[in-house]
């Protein structure tokens, strides 16, 4: 049975995140925004495949049932969580298109 895992960030956490970031103390391409972004994306599509991958293997007769409903849900929130993220970005980028010159 597989577990999503959880992740706790505490704000002592995020701010020496934060100041590392600003020191350039981050690992490889961390600081990279198009690289953040690919690998969120990429992440996105793997919960998606599998979700499917599993749903399939389920109406087949195999599988677990748990795994299933599992990768769904999983599934269904990276897509919560993508819709979220799209709107913000679309709302930015209309207040900025709003901002007098």
């Amino acid at each position: 049975m597989s577990t999503i895992p959880t992740i706790v960030v505490t704000p002592s956490a995020a701010a020496e995140a934060y100041g590392r970031v600003d020191r350039g103390e981050a690992q490889g391409d961390a600081t990279d925004f198009g690289a953040t972004l690919k690998r969120a994306m990429q992440g996105a599509v793997d919960d998606l495949h599998q979700a499917d991958a599993k749903t399939t293997e389920a109406l087949t007769g195999g599988g677990n049932l748990t795994d299933v409903v599992t990768a769904l849900s999983r599934a269904e929130l990276t897509l919560q969580s993508a819709t979220a993220i799209r709107d913000r970005v679309v709302q930015a980028y209309q207040d900025i298109m709003q901002m007098p010159i």
